[in-house]
């Protein structure tokens, strides 16, 4: 994931629900179940870890059989000294009692709640980019002590490797025709932290590393899903005994579950983008301009997608009465400044979600060079009587804002080139009068249409009336 390209806007349920979830996750309930069994008999070690004979007793609190109670227990009893949930009262002696933050999750409101949850998320990543318990014990030289080296594992990489992976899900995830709430394969989330862009057909030795990079994050994966921030379907086990054999080389479409599948939880979403907020990205969340001025909501959504602009635009405009409202991003989206085409479009594009009460709003700007033209469309789409026709001057000024913001928005798109062709046709004389128009991009858009025009006659015509624009205009 690039930390330069802003990300989209991810779309969050409410705090209120998320600390639900929160509470409902299998570690952080357990982590408080076992705060509150605790007590003066408790005994910890001088890490803060239940000490052996206290386990089985904790497992039970918990309901726990099997072979795995005793570790499940004592991964929650940590979860618990880390978030705060339990306290150590005295190192020398072992003793512990609940802790401040307990209370929290019962009195506390709805931020406190996702607080420890946030603290709770943190241990378990932790934990996730350690080797599991068989290599690090195959790891242990004779005095007792980790050889890393004869481990290979480096846990800066490890840790890296972790927040790239679950960054590209977050992306993918949030992103304009990505995975949305839909599962993501585990084949492909490796790729994505493997395989280069530019790489065409991936090498033996390529897809050997996104293999292990897989049963890696199915390890990972197990561990993350009961602190509540991923639904995730491990790897099919039956894989590994077939792994040799010719009809398991290649899975087909329907297969695919089969090599694992992950998606982010609503409380993941909320998790991750708190962790890249923490990190210094910018990752806004529809709904982060609702309390500001147009002029922010217009600029702020410039690099949006369609939908998640105009989930931002709707959540501001309620807030707000449409007359109150009109007024103000009509206002906003005045300015000469080489963003005001873009605002404008974006103008217009959250007028069209008012009604007809903002019609007054709409009948001020008439007469308004850089608004009227944009005032009449609204009147006119919104069926009003007695729009004025607009002057040749607006409509082609209109024209060339209306490019401008086009450039921004799209950059030289098949959709602009169209209508560049259809301009050029509808009009003989277009350029002959367009290099006139008194806006600051006329040269810049009179220049982009002679790039954009497969006709290298009209090309050249565009070009030659983009050197008297800038001419005219001084540049």
């Amino acid at each position: 994931m690039s930390e330069s390209s802003p990300l989209p806007p991810v779309r969050l349920t409410s705090e209120a629900e998320l600390a639900r979830d929160a509470l409902a996750t299998p570690l952080l309930s357990r982590a408080a179940r076992l705060a509150r069994w605790a007590g003066p008999d408790t005994r910890v070690g001088a890490g803060g870890e239940l000490v052996e004979e206290q386990l089985p007793g904790a497992a039970d609190a918990l309901g726990l059989t099997g072979d795995e109670a005793a570790a499940t227990a004592s991964e929650a009893w940590r979860v618990a000294v880390d978030t705060g949930l339990v306290e150590i009262v005295d190192e020398e002696e072992g003793t512990v009692a609940a802790g401040a933050d307990l209370a929290l999750l019962t009195s506390g409101a709805p931020q406190d709640v996702l607080g420890v949850w946030l603290t709770a998320l943190e241990t378990v990543l932790a934990d996730a980019s350690v080797p599991d318990l068989d290599d690090l014990v195959d790891a242990m030289d004779g005095g007792g002590e980790i050889d890393l080296f004869s481990l290979d594992w480096d846990p800066e990489a490890e840790a890296e490797f972790l927040d790239g992976v679950l960054g590209n899900l977050y992306l993918l995830t949030v992103s304009e025709g990505g995975a949305g709430e839909s599962p993501v394969p585990l084949p492909a989330l490796a790729a994505s932290m493997i395989v280069p862009d530019d790489m065409g057909e991936p090498t033996n030795d390529v897809l050997e590393q996104v293999s292990d990079a897989m049963m890696r994050l199915d390890d990972q994966f197990r561990l993350l899903e009961p602190v509540g921030l991923v639904d995730f379907q491990p790897v099919d086990e039956t894989l590994m005994a077939d792994a040799d054999e010719e009809s398991s080389a290649a899975a087909d479409e329907a297969d695919v579950s089969r090599y694992g599948m992950v998606r982010l939880t609503p409380l993941g979403l909320y998790g991750l983008r708190a962790r890249l907020l923490e990190s210094g990205l910018s990752a806004p969340a529809v709904g982060d301009l609702a309390d500001k001025g147009a002029d922010v909501l217009l600029d702020g959504t410039a690099d949006f997608p369609p939908t998640a602009a105009r989930a931002e635009t709707e959540q501001w405009l309620a807030r707000r009465e449409p007359l109150a409202a009109a007024r103000e991003l009509l206002a906003a989206a005045r300015g000469g400044d080489a963003g005001a085409p873009l605002r404008r479009l974006h103008c217009q594009q959250a007028l069209s979600l008012v009604g007809l009460e903002a019609e007054p709003a709409l009948r001020e700007v008439l007469d308004d060079a850089e608004l009227g033209g944009l005032a009449r469309v609204w009147l006119s789409e919104h069926g009003a009587a007695d729009v004025p026709p607009p002057s040749e001057a607006m409509i082609f000024w209109l024209t060339i804002d209306t490019i401008a913001a086009q450039l921004a928005a799209e950059g030289n798109s098949a959709e602009l080139q169209g209508l560049v062709e259809g301009l050029a046709q509808q009009h003989g004389g277009f350029f002959a009068a367009a290099w006139r128009v008194d806006h600051p991009a006329t040269p810049d858009v009179l220049e982009a249409m002679g790039r954009l025009h497969p006709d290298k006659k009209v090309a050249k015509e565009a070009r030659k009336a983009a050197f008297k624009a800038r001419s005219q205009q001084g540049g």
